[in-house]
């Protein structure tokens, strides 16, 4: 007897650039101010190495913010990414219950959703369920998003788990979508971002490089 694969197993749930669709929610002072479920360097490390990965690989990146005259401007290092793109500015604590980012997620016809937010428990579990709800796969990056306490990010990842969502860290991405060192047309973009962003992975490639002695690339 065969069985019908799961959304969440085999090859065609694994992230593709094709299919992808990065969305960031609400990398601004105000969360950050009160974020405490990780090291906050290492949070702005991640989520500005999450968005350069979507920029080399081309997947489409809607970003948002709620409030933002009272709560901060998106993160600078995500709007260096993407110069003079378009963020949408909300009211609504659910990213999901603004039209305007449902109507940008389904012009793109892509149903593989990447998010990532601060806080956890609120900016990223409300749009993760709903968008859960109506038929897409949502991957939370949770090396990209923070929360107000440890308890808090983990009680959030769990209850996203628990409603179907695939919890993934940002240089999983990274990897998934590059998937094979032959696709040299990313190769260069990949290896400056882990340059950057990559910590210990970074170091290790520029050794490397350093041993075969070749340039930019992998």
């Amino acid at each position: 007897m065969t069985t019908t694969p799961s959304a969440k197993t085999g090859y065609d749930a694994l992230l593709t650039p094709q299919k992808s669709l990065l969305l960031l929610i609400d990398h601004q002072p105000f969360q950050f101010a009160n974020l405490h479920s990780h090291e906050p360097s290492l949070l702005v490390n991640n989520v500005v190495g999450l968005a350069k990965t979507a920029k080399v690989f081309g997947v489409p990146t809607i970003l948002t913010t709620v409030v933002e005259e009272r709560g901060g401007q998106l993160l600078k290092g995500i709007r260096d990414v993407f110069p003079g793109q378009e963020i949408i500015n909300r009211t609504t604590i659910n990213t999901w219950e603004d039209p305007r980012v449902v109507q940008r997620v389904e012009a793109t016809g892509r149903r593989k959703l990447i998010m990532a937010g601060w806080w956890t428990e609120v900016c990223l579990a409300m749009p993760t369920i709903q968008a859960l709800g109506e038929g897409y796969e949502v991957y939370i990056v949770t090396d990209a998003s923070g929360g107000v306490s440890a308890e808090s990010h983990e009680r959030a990842v769990q209850r996203m788990v628990q409603a179907g969502a695939v919890p993934i860290t940002w240089m999983a991405v990274l990897s998934e979508l590059q998937r094979d060192w032959a696709r040299t047309e990313t190769t260069d973009g990949v290896g400056e971002i882990l340059f950057e962003h990559g910590g210990g992975s970074g170091a290790a490639l520029h050794w490397e490089r350093q041993l075969l002695g070749v340039g930019a690339g992998v």
